[in-house]
């Protein structure tokens, strides 16, 4: 029976069939967002909220009892159980934000499809390197706003009046945001000079800085997939190993009978 079961939930057919009750289930939360069909077919929607939740339960359920305690050793599983039960929880008594929660279950899909997981493995990883570069962005960005407060904002309060909306023009430019006609170029009919600041401040930004980010995240990913490759490898060379010392064997007992 248990052998059946960890079949069952280790197979393709019911991973697939997750992936698509996950699927499914972001369709019709999706649909829910309307008004007119929520008010036409609430109790429809109610059912397949249940439904679904049902499922997911069951599934918990079952890879509990596979794997017991390494199921809350792994991380995947954990954020698997979490979603579900908070989809558990009655959504009255002052948690109706957990109704809101429920829209959580379509990160499921990152945990049932490996692809997903490996990309989000690959940004876990590189989460001290790119805080980092965001605190030497952020430095970066503290002296410019400084500099640009300073410089324009009594010319052009609205856009550098405080600190606070020097940082937020100063981001607007660094995303190329209407950086060019609706900022700096009437900035450059009172200061000429001024596209020297912002030519330096988005070659650096915008550049260099998330570029940095770019390199990270791509070194993080070659580096997973590097890892995966040599565990194939490794597991390729055990089961070549193991099969030589079949065949060692073999001979041995042929021998013995001959």
């Amino acid at each position: 029976m248990f052998n059946k079961i960890k079949n069952l939930v280790d197979s393709k057919i019911f991973q697939n069939f997750i992936i698509a009750v996950i699927i499914f289930n972001g369709i019709t939360m999706g649909l829910e967002t309307s008004k007119d069909l929520t008010n036409s077919y609430e109790s429809i929607f109610h059912l397949i909220d249940i439904t679904v939740i049902s499922i997911f339960t069951v599934e918990i359920i079952l890879r509990i009892y596979i794997y017991r305690v390494q199921f809350f050793k792994e991380p995947w599983s954990l954020f698997d159980f979490f979603v579900v039960g908070i989809s558990l929880i009655p959504a009255s008594g002052g948690l109706e934000i957990l109704r809101v929660l429920r829209v959580l279950r379509l990160f499921r899909l990152i945990t049932v499809v490996p692809q997903m997981r490996k990309i989000v493995s690959a940004l876990v990883s590189v989460i001290p390197g790119m805080a980092s570069i965001a605190m030497i962005l952020i430095l970066f960005f503290y002296v410019f706003a400084i500099m640009a407060t300073e410089l324009f904002n009594e010319k052009f309060p609205e856009w550098f009046g405080t600190l606070g909306e020097s940082f937020y023009t100063l981001f607007q430019i660094m995303t190329l945001e209407s950086w060019s006609m609706g900022i700096v170029r009437p900035i450059m009919e009172v200061y000429p000079l001024s596209w020297i600041f912002f030519i330096v401040f988005i070659f650096i930004a915008t550049f260099i800085m998330i570029n940095l980010i770019v390199a990270i995240v791509v070194d993080a990913m070659s580096a997973i997939n590097s890892h995966n490759e040599q565990k194939v490898i490794d597991n390729t060379s055990k089961e070549i190993s193991e099969l030589k010392n079949e065949i060692r064997e073999l001979k041995e007992i042929i021998q013995e009978k001959l």
